[in-house]
C-alpha cells in the first residue's frame, strides 16, 4: 500500500497504512456539525475530547490499547484535497456557503494536541486512551476515524493477549486468519495487532512485508492429495547439508527407513502399509525444503500413515545432515494425537539412536480458540505451536470494543455528559492519569486527577475514590507512580513529542505490561476487577457539575 507523507517540525511521517484512511473516512454528521460550528462562529473555540471505553471485552477485566501509531499518522497527514472538498459540497445541503468550503481547504491538525497512553499498554474502563485538544470542528472531524482505528486494533490485540495467557509463554502462537478475516484491511490489521498481543508469527505475507512480522507456513491437504505415488518424483537426488556428498535416490533411502520403522517391536506394529501418495508428497516437499521440512500429517490417517511417513522422510534427511522441523495436526483429538506422535518420536530416538528426534515440533491448528487452548491445557498435550485463525482475527467472542469520544472541556469550561445509566456519565475536564504500583511490583489502581492537581508521590498516602460510588474509596501508598498520558502530537504547544516506537518495542511493552498485572486481574475465569479511581478533589467536582447540569424534576 502506498501512503503519503507529512512533515512536522522537520520530520517526515508516513501516512496511514491503509490509503482509505483519509479525512473523508468519517460520518456525515461530523461535516454537518463542522458547518454549524462555522456558521455560529464557534469554529475557533478550543475543545478537549477524551477517547475511552466503558467495559472490558471478552468477559475479562483488562484491555490492551492499540492503534495509536495509525491515529498519529492520520493526524500528521490530515488535509482535504480539492476533490474531497468538492464532494463534501455536493453531500451537504444546498444552503452550505462558499466560505465554509474555503475553511475546509485550509484546515489541518497543526493546532491539534494529542496525548495518549503508550501503545501496547494494559488499560481499563473510563481512563482516557487518547485526549485530543484543538479547534472544535477539527477535533470532531477526527472523532470517527480515530475511533475506527482504535476500536478493532485494541479488541484484536486484547484477544491475542488472552490467547497468549491461556497458552503460556513456552508455546509458539501463529496467526493463520487471513482467509477468514473481514476483508483485506481486517486481515492486515489483525496480523499486526495479534503480533503486538503476543503472537510469534503470521501466515500473511503482505503483513510480513509491511511490518516485518515473522512468517510461517508449509503446505495444505491439497498438496498432499495432489500426488498419486512416488513414481511421480522425477528428480530424486539430494545433496547433503554440508555439500560433501549426494544421495542419488532419496526416495529409496526413505523407503528403507520406512521398513525399519515398521519392524520396530517397541512400536507394537501400530501401522502397516502407509499411504504412498502421502509419502510421495512428503518426499517432494523435503526435496524442495530439506532444511525446513514440516509435514501436515492428517490427510489420511495420523498415526497409521502420516506420522510414520513423516518419520521415514525425517530419518532420511538426518542421514544427509538435515534436521526436520516437525508435523502439523489440523483435525481430530489434538491432545491424544499429539501425545501419541510424541511417543513415536521418543521411541525412534531411543531405538534408532537419533539424538533430538523426540523433540520434533508438533503444531496444531483446526479452528482453535481460547476455550480449546484452555481445554487442551487441562487435558495434557504435546503440542508446541498453535496456529489460530477464525476465532482470533474476527474476535468471534465479541463484535466490538465500544470506545466512545466525549467532549470534556470547551474554552476552558468543563463539560459533562449526564445519563440515567451511571456507566454512561462522562468524567469532565482535562485530566492527568496515573498508575500506582504496590511493593510487589504489581499495579494497584489507576487514578485520574484534575490537570492542575499535584502529582501523586511515592510513599505519600493518597485517597482514591470510585468516580460515582460514594462508599467505594481506599487509601494507597504507592511504591512507584507512572503518568499514563504522554504528548504524541504537540500542535503549537511547543511540547516535546514522544516518538512512535517500533512494532517490536510495542510488542515487548505489551508482554511486560501483562507481567506487571496481578494474576487474578488477568486470569480467564472470574477475574478480579481492577480499580479505576479519581482524586477526592475531582470526585467532588464531578458530582457538583453533575447536579448542576441535571434538570430538577417537579412533582404535581
Amino acid at each position: 500500500m502506498e501512503a503519503k507523507a507529512s512533515q512536522n517540525a522537520g520530520r517526515v511521517m508516513d501516512g496511514p497504512t491503509n490509503p482509505m484512511v483519509t479525512p473523508l473516512l468519517t460520518d456525515l454528521y461530523q461535516f454537518t456539525m463542522a458547518y454549524a460550528y462555522w456558521k455560529a462562529g464557534k469554529h475557533n473555540e478550543r475543545a478537549v475530547f477524551d477517547l475511552y471505553f466503558r467495559k472490558n471485552p471478552f468477559g475479562g477485566e483488562f484491555t490492551v490499547f492499540a492503534g495509536l501509531e495509525e491515529c498519529i499518522k492520520l493526524i500528521a497527514n490530515f488535509k482535504l484535497t480539492e476533490e474531497e472538498v468538492s464532494f463534501i459540497h455536493k453531500s451537504l445541503p444546498g444552503s452550505c456557503e462558499e466560505g465554509f468550503l474555503n475553511y475546509l481547504r485550509e484546515i489541518d491538525c497543526s493546532d491539534v494536541e494529542v496525548y495518549a497512553i503508550s501503545e501496547g499498554t494494559v488499560v481499563f474502563p473510563k481512563v482516557p486512551l487518547l485526549r485530543l485538544e484543538g479547534p472544535v470542528p477539527v477535533v470532531q472531524l477526527l472523532e470517527t476515524p480515530v475511533l475506527n482505528l482504535v476500536n478493532f486494533a485494541s479488541l484484536v490485540t486484547t484477544n491475542a493477549a488472552r490467547h497468549r495467557l491461556v497458552a503460556g509463554r513456552s508455546k509458539m502462537l501463529f496467526e493463520f486468519g487471513l482467509r477468514r478475516a473481514q476483508g483485506p484491511d481486517g486481515a492486515i490489521g489483525a496480523s499486526k495487532y495479534c503480533y503486538i498481543g503476543g503472537f510469534d508469527a503470521t501466515s500473511n505475507v503482505a503483513a510480513g512485508r509491511l511490518f516485518g512480522i515473522p512468517l510461517r507456513g508449509t503446505h495444505s491437504h491439497a498438496f498432499v492429495s495432489s500426488f498419486m505415488s512416488p513414481d511421480e518424483i522425477l528428480e530424486r537426488s539430494l545433496c547433503s547439508s554440508d555439500g560433501s556428498n549426494t544421495c542419488e535416490d532419496f526416495v529409496t533411502l526413505v523407503h528403507s527407513w520406512l521398513s525399519k520403522i515398521q519392524w520396530l517391536k517397541s512400536l507394537g506394529g501400530i501401522f502397516g502399509e502407509t499411504n504412498q501418495s502421502e509419502l510421495a508428497a512428503f518426499i517432494s516437499y523435503a526435496l524442495a525444503f530439506p532444511n525446513n521440512f514440516l509435514a501436515l500429517v492428517d490427510t489420511y490417517d495420523v498415526i497409521r500413515s502420516g506420522v510414520p511417513n513423516f518419520c521415514a522422510v525425517a530419518l532420511a534427511l538426518s542421514d544427509l545432515g538435515y534436521r526436520a522441523v516437525g508435523i502439523r495436526l489440523d483435525s481430530g483429538d489434538l491432545a491424544y494425537l499429539s501425545s501419541e506422535a510424541r511417543k513415536i518420536f521418543h521411541t525412534i530416538e531411543k531405538e534408532l539412536g537419533v539424538p533430538g528426534f523426540g523433540k520434533m515440533i508438533i503444531t496444531a491448528s483446526n479452528d482453535l480458540n481460547e476455550e480449546t487452548l484452555d481445554a487442551l491445557r487441562k487435558q495434557g498435550h504435546e503440542v508446541d505451536c498453535f496456529g489460530i485463525g477464525t476465532y482470533l482475527v474476527t474476535c468471534y467472542a465479541q463484535a466490538a470494543l465500544g470506545c466512545v469520544f466525549k467532549l470534556v472541556e470547551i474554552n476552558n469550561q468543563p463539560r459533562i455528559k449526564v445519563s440515567e445509566d451511571v456507566s454512561k456519565v462522562s468524567i469532565p475536564c482535562k485530566k492527568r492519569c496515573y498508575r500506582l504500583y504496590g511493593k510487589e511490583g504489581y499495579s494497584l489502581v489507576d487514578i485520574m486527577t484534575g490537570e492542575n492537581e499535584p502529582c501523586p508521590k511515592v510513599g505519600e498516602r493518597i485517597l482514591c475514590r470510585h468516580p460515582f460510588s460514594e462508599s467505594k474509596r481506599a487509601y494507597v501508598v504507592p511504591k512507584r507512580v507512572e503518568e499514563l498520558l504522554k504528548c504524541y502530537w504537540p500542535g503549537k504547544s511547543g511540547k516535546v513529542r514522544e516518538e512512535l516506537p517500533a512494532l517490536q518495542d510495542i510488542r515487548d511493552h505489551c508482554i511486560k505490561q501483562l507481567e506487571q498485572m496481578r494474576p487474578d486481574h488477568i486470569r480467564r475465569l472470574n477475574p478480579t476487577p481492577y480499580k479505576v479511581s479519581v482524586s477526592a478533589k475531582l470526585y467532588d467536582f464531578i458530582h457538583f457539575l453533575w447536579l448542576n447540569e441535571a434538570p430538577v424534576g417537579e412533582l404535581q
